[in-house]
């Protein structure tokens, strides 16, 4: 178990020790899991500051500000679907799903203003942002409902439950 790789880039002012790493790595295979096979899964997570991410939110969302987190996912649900049906017709491997940027400077803002420790909320942002790499979304209540629903069910599965 726990053989996706999940490579972590801190350009943050976040002391980043190699327990936490393992942590967020069991979380973002947990997310992978009921989905995909994670054995084959190559993920990219980026932790920034709010400027950063403020400057890609404008870029790509044309959205100014800093928000929590973004995800920029290379495949869409129905190629991810026939990649675990038909693993030939995605060979590469592994299988670079995407990649995760969360604000750790807004992380710290939401777990205070949530009432939840910085980890949890960490958890909680690499967990939405990989659910978008699978396909999930939150564009109106149904889809909103079943993503919110994978979300707590991985969060409670590594250890970080409400």
């Amino acid at each position: 178990m726990n053989s996706m790789a999940l490579v972590i880039v801190n350009e943050s002012s976040l002391d980043l020790d190699g327990e936490q790493e393992q942590a967020l790595a069991q979380v973002a295979w947990e997310a992978v899991s009921s989905e995909f096979d994670p054995d084959i899964v190559e993920i990219g997570l980026t932790l920034v500051d709010d400027e950063a991410i403020a400057a890609l939110n404008e870029q790509y969302r044309g959205v100014e500000g800093p928000t929590d987190v973004l995800s920029f996912p290379l495949w869409t649900r129905e190629q991810l679907k026939e990649a675990s049906v038909d693993p030939e017709s995605f060979p590469e491997r592994p299988l670079l799903l995407g990649d995760v940027v969360i604000s750790v400077e807004t992380a710290r803002r939401q777990a205070e203003e949530y009432g939840h420790s910085f980890g949890r909320e960490l958890a909680f942002l690499l967990v939405h942002g990989v659910l978008h790499l699978l396909g999930y979304d939150h564009d109106d209540d149904e889809s909103r409902a079943q993503m919110r629903a994978r979300e707590e069910a991985v969060l409670e599965a590594t250890g970080w439950p409400r």
